[in-house]
């Protein structure tokens, strides 16, 4: 067997851990993805940590900080693959190394960190450890002291997407209450002035709000949410294209309700969000989704899938002039992107349960007829010869 064989020939192995340090990027990438490989058993294990191949590891790591950063993204794959891997790569010293770098006082060395530590964090004994050292409470507390650091804005992004990512792994409702500083960041970074910052915020409200419970958290945060969702409506309009684009997708993510929680309070709730986000909504995005840009006009016929199937949207939707038609023309989406996203909405309307009462019957079979011809359909066009024309 071939991991067998390139554990049995050290002198192979210690070629492959000095290729991480090499200056093609390729090649060293294709190192780390090998040795991730190898390392599935204890006994893979032993041969890594328990041999002259962890010196050569660290021996590498001293090259330049783009090496040792290879190296750490290395150790974190490992590390990823159960709870006993991560135990050999603790014992190596170089997880603590890692984290040291994290919570110490350089700030660009800790905006790379924090993206290594968030992939650690992807697992769930990964987070355990991350909690049981000490480490999220650390990272709690730099956001905390961020206010006074001139340099912060190098490495908060990093940190607030650590906790967003966190909250929609394991419990938004415990990270937040657990985690105050997290919460109370993202508000204020949505006031920024610096567009990253508000981009940041953006994303991770989408995140939080991705499931129900993160939901049912930002809704406690009461006016200021809403002040937050008036905001994000007004950048959806008025930012970059760029911050435009996350916006509307972190509204998608916070509008959506899975069909079998669509509670009357959850339900009620999704349209007080939709009415806050400005005087009229759904002209807005149809507005927006009308824009000759494939990426804008997706992110915001995505937003419409997402509360395709709430009734309070679907009486919306017909009671605004024109929308049916707009649903049901194909000349409006001229990229393929922009007719599979179209397609998403009519399929999302098509297949609810309320849709035949709410838009009546001629216009339910329109769109059952646009479902079942695709995404794709185009017209024939009849010519009919006159005789005698030109």
């Amino acid at each position: 067997d071939a991991v067998t064989e390139i554990l049995n020939n050290a002198e192979l192995l210690k070629q492959v851990v000095y290729c991480i340090g090499g200056e093609n990027l390729s090649v060293a990438k294709a190192a780390i993805k090998s040795l991730s490989r190898i390392s599935l058993t204890q006994a893979d294990l032993e041969a890594l940590f328990e041999s002259n191949l962890l010196d050569d590891l660290k021996n590498v790591m001293k090259t330049n900080d783009i090496v040792r950063y290879r190296v750490y993204e290395l150790i974190v794959e490992i590390s990823s693959v159960s709870p006993e891997s991560l135990n050999y790569c603790a014992t190596s010293g170089l997880v603590t190394q890692l984290l040291r770098e994290l919570t110490g006082e350089d700030v660009l060395v800790r905006a790379t960190c924090i993206e290594t530590v968030t992939s650690l964090a992807s697992t769930h004994h990964g987070r355990q450890y991350l909690a049981q050292e000490g480490v999220i409470d650390q990272i709690s507390n730099i956001i905390v002291g961020a206010d006074s650091d001139p340099f912060s804005s190098f490495y908060l992004p990093g940190f607030v997407k650590f906790f967003g990512n966190l909250a929609i792994m394991d419990s938004p409702q415990q990270v937040c209450e657990r985690y105050p500083a997290f919460v109370e960041k993202v508000f204020e970074m949505t006031e920024s002035q610096d567009p990253t910052m508000v981009g940041v915020a953006v994303d991770t409200i989408g995140i939080l709000g991705s499931n129900v419970e993160g939901k049912q958290v930002l809704q406690k945060t009461g006016t200021r949410f809403e002040r937050l969702l008036v905001k994000i409506g007004y950048q959806a309009k008025n930012a970059s294209t760029e911050l435009k684009i996350r916006c509307l997708d972190a509204l998608s993510s916070l509008l959506y309700l899975p069909p079998e929680q669509q509670t009357d309070d959850l339900l009620r709730m999704t349209e007080s969000w939709f009415s806050s986000l400005s005087r009229d909504p759904l002209e807005l995005f149809r507005g927006i989704s009308n824009q000759p840009f494939p990426d804008l006009r997706c992110a915001a016929l995505k937003v419409f899938t997402a509360i395709a199937d709430q009734p309070w949207a679907q009486k919306l939707m017909f009671n605004s002039p024109g929308f049916v038609e707009y649903v049901m023309d194909r000349s409006v989406e001229r990229d393929k992107a922009s007719k599979d996203a179209k397609y998403e909405l009519v399929k999302a309307l098509a297949n609810s349960k309320t849709i035949a009462e709410i838009f009546g019957n001629p216009n339910y079979l329109r769109l059952r007829t646009y479902l079942s011809e695709g995404p794709y359909y185009v017209k024939p066009i009849s010519t009919t010869a006159v005789e005698g024309a030109e």
